[in-house]
C-alpha cells in the first residue's frame, strides 16, 4: 500500500486530495498543527481513514520525526498561508510557512535518506510535490503563462511561493530528490474558505436570495483569473508523482474570466442581477493587484494526460447550489 503524507490537509485541496488518494487505495497521513485546529473535527468526521499526525512547518525537528515515523512514499506540501490579502498583514509569517516551510519539509526528506538504511543517499525513495501558484507570475510578462514564463509576484504570498518553487527545483537538482512543483491556477469548490473572493460571492448571493443580507461589498471586479475545480486539480498533483522523472507543470483551464463575470453567473443562478446588489469599496483593494492570469496547460495535457472535467459555468453553479443548500439547512435548524 502506497503511503502519502499531506501537509495542509484541512484545506480545500487537502480534503480533495485525501479523498482521491484513499479512493486509489493509499494509506493517507495528514499533518495538522496543534490539537486546537478548528477543522480537525471535520476531517476526523469526514475522512476517518486519514491518520492524523501533529507537526508544524515552523519546527524542523517535528518534520524530521514525522518523516522518520510515517516513512511516506509520497509527500504533498499543500500547507501555506494561502489567503493573498492576509499576506500583506502578516508578511513574515507568510514567508516562514509558505516559503521556508517547503524548505523544512525538503530538508527533512533529505536527512531521512541517511537516517534510514532503506532509503538511498539521494533521498529519491520519497517523492515530493510542492503546491506552487499562478500568483508567482503576478505582473505577467507574457500571455498565456507556461512553465517558462518569468515570475513577477505582486504579493508577499506570491514571493513566498516563488521561493518555495525555486528551493524545490534546487533540491531536485542538488540532491536528486524526486521533487515536482504544480503551478496551479485558481481552483475553487464548495470547500473554499468564505474569505476567498469566489466563495464570498456565492455565499453572499445565496444570503441575499434568502433575505439574510441586502448587499455584497467587494473590491476590484475587473481582474481576470483562470478558474477551475479543485477536485480536478488534485488529480494532476498525483499524476506528477507517477511519472518516470520529476518536473514542473502548469495546471489550469486556458480560459480567463473577470471577477464580475463570476458574480454575474452566481447571481443569475439564483434569478438575480448582480448589479443591483454588488458595490465596491476601496478597503477591499489590494496594495498591488494581479490583473490577468491565464494558463497554458499544454504540457500537463500532453505529458500527464490531464484535463479538467468541470467547466467554469459548472463550477459557479456547483458552489452556488452548495451554499444555497447549506444556508437553507441552517435556517431550517434555527426554526
Amino acid at each position: 500500500m502506497t503511503r502519502a503524507l499531506i501537509t495542509g490537509i484541512t484545506g480545500q485541496d487537502g480534503f480533495y486530495l485525501s479523498e482521491h488518494l484513499l479512493g486509489l487505495g493509499y494509506d493517507v497521513y495528514g499533518l495538522i498543527r496543534g490539537q486546537a485546529n478548528p477543522k480537525r473535527p471535520l476531517l476526523e468526521r469526514t475522512l476517518p481513514d486519514v491518520h492524523i499526525v501533529d507537526g508544524d512547518l515552523l519546527d524542523q525537528a517535528s518534520l524530521m520525526n514525522i518523516i522518520q515515523k510515517v516513512k511516506p512514499d509520497e509527500v504533498y506540501n499543500l500547507a501555506a498561508i494561502s489567503f493573498v490579502m492576509l499576506s500583506w498583514n502578516q508578511p513574515e509569517l507568510t514567508g516562514e510557512i509558505t516559503g521556508l516551510g517547503a524548505l523544512r519539509v525538503l530538508e527533512a526528506i533529505r536527512l531521512s535518506a541517511s537516517a534510514s538504511p532503506s532509503r538511498s543517499k539521494s533521498a529519491s525513495g520519497i517523492k515530493f510535490y510542492q503546491a506552487s501558484s499562478s500568483e508567482m507570475f503576478g505582473k505577467v510578462r507574457e500571455t498565456p503563462q507556461n512553465e517558462k514564463t518569468p515570475f513577477h509576484p505582486r504579493s508577499p504570498y506570491g514571493v513566498a511561493k516563488a521561493y518555495a518553487h525555486y528551493i524545490t527545483m534546487n533540491y531536485r537538482e542538488s540532491y536528486n530528490i524526486f521533487a515536482c512543483s504544480g503551478i496551479l491556477f485558481n481552483h475553487e469548490s464548495p470547500r473554499r474558505g468564505p474569505e476567498f473572493v469566489t466563495r464570498k460571492i456565492t455565499q453572499g448571493a445565496t444570503r441575499i436570495k434568502l433575505g439574510l443580507q441586502k448587499e455584497l461589498v467587494m473590491g476590484d471586479l475587473e481582474p481576470r483569473r483562470d478558474w477551475g475545480y479543485a477536485g480536478d486539480y488534485v488529480r494532476a498533483m498525483h499524476l506528477m508523482l507517477q511519472q518516470d522523472a520529476p518536473d514542473d507543470y502548469v495546471v489550469g483551464t486556458g480560459e480567463t474570466h473577470q471577477i464580475k463575470e463570476f458574480a454575474q453567473l452566481a447571481f443569475a443562478r439564483l434569478g438575480l442581477d448582480y448589479r443591483e446588489y454588488v458595490r465596491t469599496d476601496a478597503q477591499f483593494l489590494r496594495p498591488a493587484e494581479v490583473d490577468l492570469l491565464i494558463a497554458d496547460p499544454s504540457k500537463a495535457r500532453e505529458k500527464l494526460g490531464w484535463k479538467r472535467e468541470v467547466s467554469f459555468q459548472g463550477l459557479v453553479d456547483m458552489m452556488v447550489d452548495a451554499d444555497l443548500a447549506a444556508e437553507a439547512k441552517m435556517q431550517a435548524a434555527a426554526v
